[in-house]
């Protein structure tokens, strides 16, 4: 699943080809797609929220109001408020899960993926934009975006230069019983971390991932979510894969994935253990983490 790094550069790529740029064309098969009129309004803007995904799209001009209404009949009025949707500003949220994707193209270019896997494409003049197989997609209205059932919830951005770390490290404290490392990984407490910054980041701190959460004191906490955020904004100044060790080539990780293999550091077997509801892989050193040593 994407983390909140490679959502930050996602969202980035897409501000540059879509922001101030009129949509066109939109292809999918939402039904909120034909009552939001996507077709005619202006991209203002795009932003990683955590692991979510917003592009936001101002009403639609008088113009483009006029012309829609001399090709189709009015469209029927939002059972809220009252206004219709054309009126106000929309935004298009995703969620990529384990699978999905934003790509970028030329038009008339070939895409990497078939056409029936996008959900949604936006089209403007230089560019087509789908989006593969994603794991949530929806059209937000502004109440929507303060009710959303994902982003009304979402604890601080590790991202978002102006997020409050004492809170997130209160939430994660308040989460109590709950192992580390499943912690780390409600967004509800912290946004955008994911299960390589999870078992890297307890590496690097050599803290063991099985203890309660609320074992550790919140300024504990915060020293792991600012050491994370470092991490994170790292990987946004280099291009290719995430690295949180070395730049040579199949050195880039510590423990994600490595698990049969012996750690960088002590030469112990490295490990994976399940954990949480969903039972997510976690990847540590017995020796370097589990010893009582960090």
């Amino acid at each position: 699943m994407p983390e909140g790094d490679t959502l930050y550069k996602t969202a980035a790529a897409l501000h540059h080809v879509l922001a101030g740029r009129r949509l066109h064309s939109c292809v999918s098969e939402l039904a909120a797609v034909d009552d939001w009129q996507l077709r005619g309004r202006t991209v203002e803007r795009v932003e990683a929220r955590g692991k979510n995904l917003l592009i936001h799209c101002a009403a639609l001009e008088s113009a483009a109001l006029e012309s829609a209404a001399l090709e189709s009949a009015a469209l029927e009025p939002l059972a809220r408020g009252g206004s219709e949707p054309q009126h106000q500003p929309v935004a298009v949220w995703s969620h990529m899960g384990m699978t999905g994707s934003w790509h970028i193209y030329r038009p008339g270019e070939r895409w990497q993926k078939p056409s029936h896997a996008a959900a949604l494409v936006l089209c403007t003049d230089q560019r087509v934009v789908p989006c593969f197989s994603p794991a949530g997609l929806e059209l937000l209205g502004p109440r929507g975006l303060l009710r959303h059932r994902v982003l009304a919830q979402l604890g601080p951005d590790l991202l978002d230069a102006q997020a409050d770390l004492d809170e997130a490290a209160a939430r994660l404290h308040a989460l109590g019983e709950m192992e580390l490392g499943a912690a780390l990984l409600r967004q509800s407490a912290v946004a955008g971390i994911g299960n390589v910054y999870k078992s890297e980041l307890l590496f690097a701190a050599r803290r063991d991932p099985f203890v309660p959460v609320a074992s550790l004191t919140q300024p504990e906490l915060r020293s792991l979510l600012e050491r994370c955020r470092k991490l994170m904004q790292l990987n946004l100044r280099i291009a290719g894969p995430r690295r949180t060790r070395s730049h040579r080539a199949g050195e880039r990780l510590w423990v994600y994935e490595r698990s049969g293999r012996p750690c960088r550091v002590c030469g112990t077997i490295i490990r994976m253990r399940r954990q949480g509801p969903l039972a997510r892989s976690t990847y540590f050193c017995p020796r370097c983490q589990l010893s009582g040593s960090g």
